[in-house]
């Protein structure tokens, strides 16, 4: 887990609580986390976990709070007037587009709300892979090419920092790699990225670091890296191919170079595949929160 001071945080979120009206009992009940300049930073977490919730207070289309602290480029969230959109971009999940305008038009009405200094709105459009598509009207734009506008109109005043929520849900598996891209060059860049997501794909993939949110608490706070190796088995499978089969075996990592066992198997040449045996973010979710990422109760 990053261990910084406020002041080198983009983001610090200490003891946040949250209830909704007449809601029996908190949303998110003393979540804590920080966020250093220049990384992606995962929330992941079911439906209903809190993800959206804290994604709307930090972005403050939620004002008021229960309890705990919110500091964003090290102020207190509630002393920011508007001045701090000039230096935020949001990525809806669900697009929310003029359908009856085109691409450049609907780029256009947004970069007029902000006092800063917008990018060239035509070569943003080619940047998201939209460059064709820039005089076309966002009714006849499929669901990826909506999502990439998404992207386009979150960046139009070069934002700093980015809340990013769900950015590839529903994607096919080329377009989805498109946003990943784009995202990972955005960080290239030195933006500071908040992806609020259930898939641990993208998690996997982008995040520097990433918490697991379930039922409203933050149960842990690391790198996907550190995770994987603490919830995994220290251990290697090899599978070999033996009279036609596949056969595994499983060795462990100590002293794995000293193993003769496991060398003997490497110079036989019957090695069909090895793996590292470190668990996977879905089941370190399920192992730490008791849940699967659909909200079902883990029955590992």
């Amino acid at each position: 887990m990053f261990l910084m001071d406020d002041a080198d945080n983009v983001i610090s979120v200490q003891g946040l609580s949250f209830a909704y009206p007449g809601s029996p009992s908190p949303t998110i009940e003393k979540i804590s986390f920080e966020v250093p300049r220049g990384v992606i930073f995962g929330l992941l977490g079911p439906s209903g976990a809190g993800k959206s919730t804290i994604q709307r207070i930090l972005t403050r289309q939620i004002r008021g709070i229960d309890g705990g602290r919110v500091n964003v480029f090290g102020r207190d969230l509630s002393s920011w007037d508007h001045s701090l959109f000039e230096r935020v971009g949001v990525g809806f999940e669900l697009p929310n587009h003029y359908p009856k305008l085109t691409a450049l038009e609907n780029l256009e009405l947004f970069a007029s709300f902000y006092q800063s200094e917008t990018s060239d709105l035509t070569e943003l459009l080619e940047r998201v892979g939209l460059g064709n598509a820039a005089r076309l009207r966002v009714s006849d734009f499929s669901k990826g090419m909506q999502v990439r506008l998404n992207l386009a109109r979150a960046l139009i005043h070069n934002p700093e920092l980015l809340y990013l929520d769900e950015p590839t849900t529903g994607l096919d598996p080329t377009t989805a790699q498109l946003i990943r891209d784009l995202i990972a060059d955005l960080k290239s860049q030195g933006k500071t990225i908040v992806l609020t997501t259930h898939n641990m794909h993208d998690a996997d993939a982008l995040c520097d670091e990433i918490g697991f949110l379930a039922k409203g608490k933050m149960r842990i706070v690391d790198t996907p890296k550190a995770l994987k190796l603490r919830y995994g088995e220290a251990s290697v499978r090899v599978t070999l191919k033996e009279d036609g089969e596949s056969v595994p075996r499983h060795f462990p990592l100590t002293d794995l170079g000293q193993n003769s066992d496991f060398l003997g198997l490497i110079n036989n040449g019957h090695v069909e595949t090895i793996h590292s045996q470190e668990a996977t973010l879905d089941k370190v979710f399920q192992i730490v929160t008791g849940e699967s990422l659909d909200g079902t109760v883990s029955k590992s």
